[in-house]
């Protein structure tokens, strides 16, 4: 049931013209009449023309409660921060938050505003936090209450810098839940006495499609975290791309996406605006929660969520799991997963999109398409051809996989043998525009015209990648040498002892084939004959018992794991370290390796 309606949709209904009757106007900029400059913006004032009372918004409140909004609630309230921002000049907005409605309404507020918004892991540690924000040049930072205290730091060096805080509570008849929504009333108020101008008085179609709409930043784990800068048309047509690719408009009804990637990374992969595009219903989470997540999944209209492997791999390990009536499309990226996952999902009746990208390019920039001959497969071929990262958006240009042992710049194309490996490379609509205040960064990204990913693939005969790893996680083995290496050679297998080049994606997709792993990642540790060589940190699935030395006997005698791959160490661990998208962070493992574990 709805909760009652809130003061503050009580007085914006007085506001009129609303969404509804007060359409975008025209970009001015456009010099012919075919042609209007691109921003997904545009969309939620669409959305709430087209069906005002939709639902929009389904969120569990900080104080849990459950709060439901219509889409001409979200376009109003959006609108309302739009005017907040004009009305106070402010131009490039922070955001630290989880998944709330507050987030999602600012992502748009902020863009129609004609301001950028800076949206911040809050997982980050609070110097990177405030190093962000520094570097950005934000004006202002809209902040949940609960993440208050990782700005102590930012406050001390911009004492000047106003946060508007989010109390995420739901608000009944005759209270606000807070700053937050006290700046969306004075925006709305603000509109009224400059005569209800509505969305047309804002920059729903922005001025210069070319213009920055936001700065997401790479996670900085082995360096400063580097700005990314977005475009409203890049934003704009990766978010109609994953419409497409992610099917969210496949089902004869309401798309219903669940939240469970976080809006920070990569501006939800563009998912808040391709999802607002075809009016589908925002299901918000605060964290990622398995068993609230296994009770949406049978309880509320889910078509779709997005997810990293880890993430679906203990969504399929939690004890809440069974097959849903209905299929759900799962978008899977952030890093490479294994055919067993796949299988795993679709047993549970989740459909895998396999996509494949970084934040330099919105999120996902390739999709493993699934084609219909693959049903004629045995099992095993079939989810190892879903496992791989396959062609280019729709929206953008075909990727290229080319050798790394090149000159800067020089772009030769690998053999589509599905066995020379190359670095897949970027090209089109939706590669990011540059990295912020960083000339040299965006050279080398772009150096011989097309976006480096600094991942390591093979390329099929029919034209789909598969990822291996990055360069800095592939295993050498096989250089005859008496002590560690000091450096990492070029990728090829030494001519001696029949070295090898070791992938750890494709060891960790062997290994959780055993029956007790949950899940597994793999670094290199130094070897005095070898070079280089494989150690294994695994986890376990609930109420089972696995050895290390169990393992790799079992790798060694029963898996189809070449006996070079077999790594000599495994090492069972209670979790493995992770960063905010699920992704297991090598950087960290290979700390542990050392015997170094200061870091989790």
């Amino acid at each position: 049931m709805s909760p009652p309606t809130s003061r503050l949709q009580k007085l914006a209904a007085h506001f009129l013209p609303s969404s509804t009757t007060s359409s975008p106007s025209p970009s001015p900029s456009s010099h012919e009449p075919h042609i209007h400059q691109l921003s997904p913006t545009f969309f939620l004032p669409r959305a709430a023309e087209i069906e005002p009372d939709a639902e929009a918004i389904f969120h569990v409140t900080a104080n849990g409660k459950v709060l439901r909004r219509s889409y001409i609630e979200f376009a109003d309230r959006a609108r309302g921060l739009a005017y907040f921002l004009r009305k106070k000049g402010l131009k490039r907005v922070g955001i630290l938050a989880p998944n709330t409605p507050a987030f999602l309404e600012s992502l748009f507020g902020i863009a129609a505003a004609g301001a950028v918004n800076v949206a911040v892991n809050y997982r980050l540690k609070t110097k990177d936090i405030s190093y962000i924000f520094t570097f950005s040049e934000v004006d202002v930072i809209i902040v949940d209450q609960e993440y208050i205290h990782l700005l102590d730091d930012f406050k001390k060096q911009n004492p000047n810098v106003p946060f508007i805080i989010d109390t995420d509570h739901d608000a009944t008849s005759g209270e606000l839940s807070g700053p937050f929504d006290e700046a969306v009333l004075e925006g709305l108020n603000y509109d009224h006495s400059q005569g209800n101008k509505g969305w047309s008085g804002l920059q729903a179609q922005c001025e210069d499609e070319n213009d920055t709409i936001a700065i997401p930043f790479t996670s900085g784990t082995t360096a400063k975290p580097k700005g990314v800068v977005y475009t409203h048309r890049g934003a704009y047509l990766a978010a109609l791309g994953n419409v497409i690719e992610s099917g969210l408009n496949y089902q004869t009804g309401r798309c219903g996406y669940l939240w469970t990637l976080p809006m920070f990374h990569a501006m939800g992969w563009t998912f808040p605006w391709a999802v607002t595009a075809v009016r589908g219903t925002h299901y918000c989470l605060r964290k990622i929660d398995y068993p609230l997540i296994w009770k949406l999944l049978k309880t509320e209209n889910i078509t779709h969520f997005n997810a990293a492997p880890t993430v679906n791999t203990l969504l399929c390990a939690s004890k809440e799991a069974e097959r849903l009536k209905n299929p759900v499309r799962v978008t899977v990226a952030a890093s490479p997963p294994t055919a067993h996952l796949f299988e795993q999902m679709t047993n549970l009746n989740l459909f895998p999109v396999h996509v494949y990208g970084m934040t330099e390019t919105y999120g996902p920039i390739t999709k493993g398409y699934h084609m219909p001959i693959w049903e004629t497969l045995p099992i095993k071929e079939k989810y190892a051809r879903m496992a791989r990262q396959g062609h280019g958006f729709i929206t953008g240009l075909p990727i290229r996989i080319i050798k790394p042992d090149q000159e800067e710049g020089v772009l030769i194309d690998v053999a589509k043998d599905g066995k020379e490996i190359g670095e897949i490379v970027f090209f089109g609509n939706i590669c990011a525009k540059e990295y912020f205040k960083d000339e040299e960064a965006t050279r080398k990204l772009f150096a011989g015209g097309g976006l480096h990913s600094g991942d390591l693939a093979v390329w099929h005969e029919d034209g789909s990648a598969q990822v291996l790893d990055r360069a800095k996680d592939i295993i050498i083995s096989g250089l005859f040498t008496l002590s560690p290496l000091p450096f990492k050679p070029k990728l090829t297998p030494h001519p001696f002892l029949g070295g090898e080049n070791i992938s750890s994606v494709a060891l960790e997709s062997m290994l959780v084939q055993h029956p007790f792993v949950l899940e597994a990642g793999v670094v290199s540790v130094p070897d005095s004959h070898w070079g280089e060589r494989p150690k294994a940190f695994i986890t376990v699935q609930s109420g089972k018992e696995l050895k290390g030395e169990e393992l790799i006997e079992w790798a060694k005698h029963e898996s189809a794991i070449s006996k070079f791959m077999v790594p000599r160490e495994v090492e069972i661990v209670e979790e493995l370290p992770k960063t905010s998208t699920g992704k297991v962070k090598k950087n960290v493992l290979r700390m542990w390796a050392k015997g170094d574990y200061s870091e989790k």
